[in-house]
C-alpha cells in the first residue's frame, strides 16, 4: 500500500508544472506591468480619440444628437482639457494649458491639433511611470477652503484619466455611427 502511495505522490509531483522563471528584462518582461497595463490602456484610447477626430468631417464637428450634449468637437477639447489638468498634476506642474478652453475651439484642424498635443502631453508621463512611482502619494491641490484633501496616490489619476478617455470615446462611437462612419476601434485590424 506505501509502494502505490509513493508511486501516486510521485506521479502528481510530476505532473505539477515547473515552477517560473523570472522573466529577462525586455521584451515580455513583468516589471512594472500596473503602469504597463494602464501606459498600453492610454495608449490605444489615445489612438482611438485621434482617429476619431480624423475620420469625422469637419462639418459635423458641431454635430450634436440632441441640443443638451456637447458637440464633437466640443467633446474632444474637453478630452483635450481633460488631459493637462491630470497629466500636469501627474507631472507636479502648473497646467500648461491653463486658461485655454480647448472645447471652445471649433475649426477642426485646431481641435486636432489641441487633441494631438494633448496626447503628446500625457504620452510622456505614462512612458516615465513606474509601479512604485505609481502608488506614491500626490500632494493635495491647494484647497478653495479648509479641510485640506486627502493624498492621492498617482494610480488613481492615471487610471481616471484613461477611464475619463474611454466614457468620451463612447460618445464619440455614437457620433461617428449616427454620421455613418465606422469607429476606429470597429476597424478591421491590419
Amino acid at each position: 500500500m506505501k509502494r502505490v502511495l509513493l508511486v501516486g505522490l510521485c506521479v502528481i509531483v510530476c505532473a505539477l508544472p515547473a515552477p517560473a522563471q523570472p522573466p529577462a528584462q525586455g521584451a515580455g518582461s513583468t516589471v512594472d506591468p500596473f503602469s504597463k497595463m494602464l501606459k498600453t490602456s492610454f495608449d490605444t484610447v489615445a489612438r482611438y480619440l485621434a482617429g476619431s477626430a480624423e475620420k469625422m468631417p469637419e462639418a459635423n464637428f458641431a454635430f450634436k444628437p440632441t441640443p443638451e450634449v456637447r458637440s464633437f468637437g466640443e467633446i474632444l477639447g474637453h478630452v483635450a482639457n481633460s488631459h493637462y489638468s491630470y497629466c500636469s498634476r501627474l507631472k507636479g506642474e502648473k497646467n500648461p494649458d491653463e486658461g485655454n478652453d480647448l472645447e471652445k475651439k471649433t475649426a477642426k484642424a485646431d481641435i486636432v491639433k489641441a487633441l494631438n498635443d494633448s496626447i503628446a502631453y500625457c504620452t510622456a508621463v505614462y512612458a516615465g511611470m513606474t509601479d512604485a512611482m505609481a502608488v506614491e502619494n500626490l500632494a493635495p491641490p491647494a484647497p478653495p477652503a479648509p479641510p485640506a484633501p486627502a493624498p492621492t496616490p498617482r494610480l488613481r489619476l492615471l487610471l481616471g484619466n484613461v477611464t475619463h478617455d474611454q466614457e468620451h470615446y463612447g460618445n464619440l462611437v455614437t457620433y461617428l455611427r449616427l454620421k455613418g462612419l465606422v469607429p476606429p476601434s470597429s476597424e478591421p485590424r491590419r
